[in-house]
């Protein structure tokens, strides 16, 4: 009996001194985990393809033509631009409108109309 009362009372020192020691003694180091990669999107919420340029997203907009576009391809001639699908309504359409036309040489030319009068930007 005095063998288990002394192996009983070793058993509950070691336990206490066990409690006393700091909780992140015994554990490992967690990593942290790698940050996740994550997939490009190919389409926009509306559904326009992306296109990535040098880790930068880039939507396409699909051609609409506007209530201005004949306007805004004629201020484009004016200034050397001519070419391409003409000129395309960017904004919704309105009193204020913004039109984007891609020239021959690869420049873009840009032309704010409002209430139909338009100004190169």
């Amino acid at each position: 009996m005095k063998r288990s009362l002394i192996l009983f009372l070793c058993g509950t020192s070691l336990l206490n001194a066990c409690s006393l020691l700091p909780a992140s003694l015994g554990k490992a180091r967690e990593e942290p985990a790698p940050p996740r990669k994550q997939t490009p999107r190919t389409t926009a919420d509306d559904g326009t393809p992306i296109s990535y340029v040098d880790g930068v997203e880039i939507q396409k907009v699909p051609f609409r033509a506007g209530v201005s576009s004949a306007t805004v391809e004629k201020l484009a001639k004016q200034q050397g631009c001519k070419g391409g699908w003409g000129a395309g309504l960017v904004s919704e359409p309105g009193p204020v409108e913004v039109y984007r036309m891609t020239c021959e040489n690869g420049k873009v030319f840009m032309a704010r109309c409002e209430l139909k009068q338009c100004k190169a930007m």
